[in-house]
């Protein structure tokens, strides 16, 4: 039984690694969208005609994001803003530091 458990714990933990190496390819494809869009303007198209290829889709579902028309516009919105993704994810962690900081304030 303790191996059985060791083998799932063992999967699960790769299966982690998987999503996160597949994530930071998003990611990827995301600086290189806003990178067209800053050089050539069609940024937003890019990445909607990569997202919507077989091999965006797949790469999206291995992230663990669903591959539909909602996320492929969110996808779009996110390159038309023209915000790197270390920039936002940065960004967006500080934001949550200081709000989480402001509770324990009012707390």
């Amino acid at each position: 039984m303790k191996d059985f458990v060791d083998g799932t714990a063992y999967s699960n933990e790769q299966g982690n690694r998987a999503r996160k190496l597949f994530a930071a390819v998003v990611l990827a494809a995301l600086d290189d969208a806003i990178a067209d869009d800053k050089k050539y303007g069609n940024g937003p198209e890019q990445i909607a005609r990569w997202a919507r290829s077989r091999d965006g889709r797949e790469v999206l579902s291995c992230a663990g994001i669903d591959p539909s028309e909602r996320v492929v516009s969110g996808l779009m919105d996110f390159v038309a803003k023209g915000v790197r993704t270390s920039v936002a994810l940065s960004r967006e962690e500080s934001e949550r530091r200081n709000a989480s900081m402001l509770h324990l304030d009012a707390a």
